[in-house]
């Protein structure tokens, strides 16, 4: 196979056949961040609100939220691996191995986001309410990883190019930002009011809103899902490595353990991601909580999000450049140090003035989004890595076992954001909260990603072993493969 920069026309052999792509490029970019602006109309206004929702308008205990979310995400880690081992193992659809997900499971996902925001349910006796989070929310994420996983594990059969590949990742994390600064800004404007209670300002929830914008971004998202499905080219073309018919399930959970523990950079990944999400996520579940009750300020609120996001849209332009010239591995460990030491001294300096805050945060998330920006990047030189060492490539089950860690992550934070609001006092039935309760939303907030960033940057600085001269030899080890074949 001919390398994608060779010529506008790419050649690629598979069976026999030589099938022609279009050469790699703006199309490619901008539909697989189309894809991500889909996942996150879902993804990102779920994890930012559906707590609230389920606290503050279903009136449920944050503790029952908390397990919910918990035994929901650990469901999800191992619907991750049976995907991710699904695609990889069965018969490629004419349309793409990972294309034909999208198109089949996107009007699934919208229905499922719409379907954990009804607000009606408020109604309900509470063992009503319990059973129709928990039968959501699980189906939901489920079905969130049957698109995700393919969707993410097609970074890699869109171009060979490792440079290629990260530019993929810049434009997937700014497609990201794109949803995210839109959700950020819109729904904290939506959903909240201010009014005087008790002669004490306070954030007031409308619970119709919650059901309106879901509706409107299952319709988004099912649109974006379409785009990309459309705009998108798999070149890289693998036969799978057995047929769906002939791999049971012993087999697939042996295969799985197998590269779990075969690879020290799947490993140092995994560590890393579940870091990651432990104190990004438990931050995100913390954001509608700290801004309207410690700072009361819906305002604040969204222009966390905004400038959450911000940070990513700046950088993005320059992410690749510096990590082709620096290293991921490199650049990426310094900007997460970085961000953890900026949060370690809001958690020792107990800031409370909103403005002063916020320019912390803003330029803590420059640090945390450069990385953010790259990781999927570090995925495809994982996928390279563990190629070149077995002989067979599993993308689609790699994406999972790290998508895995990440669920794992997720469920961890899910889980303590529930139980931390439960054990600072956190009321979900009092308009306005103590002080206690309010400065020990402060102190999860910040406590939490001055630990964890600044400890994974530190694992990915010393651990991990993919550095930027091993990544350009592993490189050139499969490129000298696929010309000779």
């Amino acid at each position: 196979m001919k390398n994608v920069n060779e010529k506008n026309i790419e050649n690629v052999s598979d069976d026999n056949k030589t099938k022609e792509y279009p050469k790699f490029g703006m199309k490619d970019k901008i539909s697989y961040a189309i894809g991500d602006m889909a996942n996150d109309f879902s993804f990102i206004f779920t994890s930012s609100f559906l707590m609230v929702f389920y606290t503050k308008v279903l009136g449920v205990n944050p503790a029952v939220v908390g397990t919910l979310f918990l035994i929901s995400r650990v469901i999800d880690a191992f619907a991750d691996i049976t995907i991710g081992r699904i695609v990889d193992t069965a018969k490629p659809a004419k349309d793409g191995r990972f294309r034909s997900w999208i198109r089949r499971m996107a009007p699934f996902i919208a229905l499922s986001t719409f379907s954990m925001f009804i607000y009606g349910v408020q109604d309900a006796s509470m063992p009503v309410k319990v059973a129709y989070i928990y039968v959501t929310y699980i189906i939901w994420g489920i079905l969130y990883s049957s698109i995700n996983i393919p969707y993410g594990s097609m970074a890699s059969v869109i171009s060979p190019n490792p440079d290629e590949r990260a530019s993929l990742s810049v434009f997937r994390s700014s497609g990201a930002a794109v949803a995210s600064i839109i959700i950020s800004f819109l729904v904290p404007k939506l959903i909240f009011k201010s009014e005087i209670i008790n002669g004490v300002a306070a954030q007031v929830i409308i619970p119709v809103r919650f059901t309106i914008i879901a509706a409107a971004f299952a319709v988004t998202s099912f649109i974006l899902y379409r785009i990309c499905y459309s705009f998108s080219v798999e070149r890289v073309q693998a036969a799978p490595k057995e047929s769906a018919e002939s791999t049971t399930i012993g087999k697939e959970m042996k295969a799985i353990t197998r590269l779990f523990f075969s690879d020290r950079s799947l490993l140092t990944l995994i560590g890393i991601a579940i870091l990651l999400l432990l104190s990004t996520l438990l931050v995100g579940t913390m954001n509608a909580y700290v801004y309207p009750e410690y700072f009361n300020s819906s305002t604040g609120l969204a222009i966390a999000g905004i400038f959450g996001t911000l940070g990513t849209l700046i950088l993005a332009p320059f992410a690749g450049k510096i990590a082709s010239k620096f290293g991921k591995k490199e650049s990426g460990g310094l900007s997460l140090i970085f961000a953890g030491l900026l949060y370690a001294g809001l958690y020792f300096t107990h800031v409370q003035s909103l403005t002063t805050f916020l320019t912390i945060i803003f330029l803590a998330n420059l640090g945390q989004g450069y990385f953010m920006i790259i990781i999927w990047a570090f995925i495809t030189d994982v996928i390279d890595n563990m190629e070149i060492k077995n002989g067979v490539r599993e993308d689609a089950t790699v994406y999972a076992c790290y998508s895995f860690a990440r669920k794992i992550g997720q469920a961890l934070a899910g889980g303590l954001g529930g139980y931390a609001l439960t054990v600072i006092g956190y009321q979900q039935t009092a308009q306005v909260q103590t002080e206690a309760v309010k400065n020990g939303l402060y102190q999860v907030y910040t406590v939490a990603p001055a630990v964890g960033l600044t400890l994974a940057g530190i694992i990915l600085l010393t651990i991990y072993p993919l550095g930027k001269k091993k990544v350009l030899e592993n490189n050139a080890i499969l490129l000298a493969r696929r010309e000779g074949k």
